[in-house]
């Protein structure tokens, strides 16, 4: 991985956006493709188009822009914070982990508290954390020490994870690489297309709200009216204790996963043949997967209008949903390689054989 790569991905999960709060990562996908035909929805979804030699093909690379977080709920006479999720937490995940509060009067720090296990029962000690039981402690003194701070509800709450490359420099570390790395897969297609002659014009978009809902990519969509669509996404790494039973599961350093199934969508199958004897050609090795336990925006987008063809391509990362996962920069690497061969052959004849029975 080229050490400018290195940097995107550090900048991209370094910013905060929460679901509803995404400006951050729109600001510096901005800033980070200069060159493309910037324009957003109206939930604040950002659109890069990449024209090549022809407005058709519209090729749709979403990516969405929101981590998991919370939202301050309200504010105890203590000045504890209740708090509610936005997307999908293991809720006994939560205790003692660091947060970042967005207050009108700007950031500030706390931890996730709960009763400690001394003033538990044997029996309480059995029962799984219940979010009701949850505050975050930002030392205020009271209510109205809290709110002089700036805290209100409605504010985002973001974990407080740092970016860091690994002892083995293979493995990066951060929060938010659902679905940073597919912002970032999307940005390095398009500088990796600078200069170069593509069959098609190329949108990367990053949707908003995609973990409370799916719902930027349900209003992108219609912008960008696209004829095929490349889900860049996290993928769901099972290489860790527990979750070996057997050699079908996504492995870090193994290759992008090419899903074949998951809660919104089965792939369109002529592309799915397609991908997989580009993938083979190019010899870019890849996994097969299936997420029996989530969708992604394809599952708004694979339905627009007539139909697009559409499928997932997912970068493996272990500890999704939480506030720190780890990917390997090959899996990286190689589905910019994937996504980047893949567009260059899809011109207006091919894409129409993948619609045509």
């Amino acid at each position: 991985m080229k050490k400018e790569t290195v940097d995107l991905l550090k900048r991209l999960t370094s910013v905060n956006g929460v679901p509803g709060y995404e400006d951050e990562v729109s600001e510096l996908i901005r800033k980070e493709l200069p060159e493309t035909n910037i324009s957003y929805d109206k939930l604040g979804s950002i659109i890069c188009a990449k024209r090549g030699t022809s407005d058709r093909p519209r090729i749709m690379l979403p990516g969405h822009m929101d981590e998991v977080g919370f939202m301050v709920k309200s504010i105890t006479e203590q000045g504890f914070l209740k708090f509610i999720p936005l997307g999908g937490w293991h809720i006994p995940n939560l205790p003692t982990q660091r947060v970042i509060i967005k207050t009108s009067k700007g950031n500030i720090h706390g931890i996730i508290g709960s009763k400690p296990p001394h003033l538990l029962s044997e029996e309480d000690r059995k029962k799984i954390t219940d979010k009701k039981d949850l505050f975050i402690d930002i030392a205020a003194k009271d209510k109205k020490d809290a709110e002089r701070i700036g805290v209100r509800p409605g504010d985002p709450i973001i974990p407080d994870a740092p970016f860091i490359e690994m002892a083995n420099p293979e493995y990066l570390m951060a929060k938010a690489w659902d679905d940073r790395v597919g912002c970032g897969m999307f940005i390095s297609v398009i500088k990796e297309l600078a200069g170069k002659k593509h069959p098609n014009t190329v949108y990367g978009v990053g949707t908003v709200q995609e973990e409370v809902g799916i719902r930027g990519a349900q209003t992108a969509v219609d912008v960008v009216n696209p004829d095929v669509a490349i889900i860049c996404e996290v993928g769901l790494a099972q290489d860790v204790p527990g979750s070996m039973e057997t050699k079908e599961h996504g492995s870090l350093g193994k290759g992008p996963q090419i899903n074949l199934y998951d809660r919104g969508m089965i792939p369109h199958l002529k592309l799915r043949d397609f991908v997989l004897s580009v993938a083979k050609s190019e010899k870019i090795p890849y996994q097969l997967e299936m997420l029996e336990g989530g969708a992604t925006d394809g599952a708004a987008i694979h339905i627009h209008a007539e139909g697009v063809p559409t499928i997932y391509v997912g970068v493996p990362t272990r500890y999704i949903h939480s506030h720190t996962g780890i990917i390997h920069k090959s899996d990286y690497d190689n589905s910019i390689k994937l996504i980047h061969s893949l567009i260059m052959r899809m011109d207006e004849k091919t894409v129409k054989n993948l619609q045509n029975k």
